[in-house]
């Protein structure tokens, strides 16, 4: 799944891009969490095609994505980031989303769409 395809599936609005050709990568899993610990320790396998989801809005959650090399993080519940945030975000070479949706919601409309969880599991 293309990364603008995720984002238009969540209703949501792309808050940083660095490069306007990450918006057609392909996406093939996804990985919720609060605990940037749990995203450390559980995203091994291609983490450069994993949408990394979280309502953590903090620079814990974005260095954490970048130390993974994870193409793209979603905020849910519709999460403001700050200026400070958007700054780090820009440089970086992650597409940065927001959702409306709770993470159970946004979680549950990437499955329906196919997108697998990091162990494979997947709607299709």
């Amino acid at each position: 799944m293309k990364c603008h395809e995720i984002v238009e599936a969540l209703g949501g609005k792309i808050v940083a891009c660095s490069d306007e050709s990450l918006l057609d990568k392909e996406y093939e899993t996804a990985f919720a969490t609060d605990l940037m610990s749990d995203a450390l320790a559980l995203i091994q396998d291609s983490p450069e095609t994993t949408v990394l989801i979280t309502g953590l809005c903090n620079p814990q959650s974005l260095r954490t994505a970048e130390m993974l090399d994870v193409g793209m993080i979603v905020f849910v519940r519709g999460k403001k980031l700050s200026d400070d945030l958007i700054e780090i975000a820009k440089g970086m070479d992650t597409v940065v989303a927001t959702s409306p949706f709770t993470m159970y919601e946004t979680c549950g409309n990437l499955y329906m769409l196919g997108l697998g969880g990091i162990y494979g599991y997947s709607a299709s």
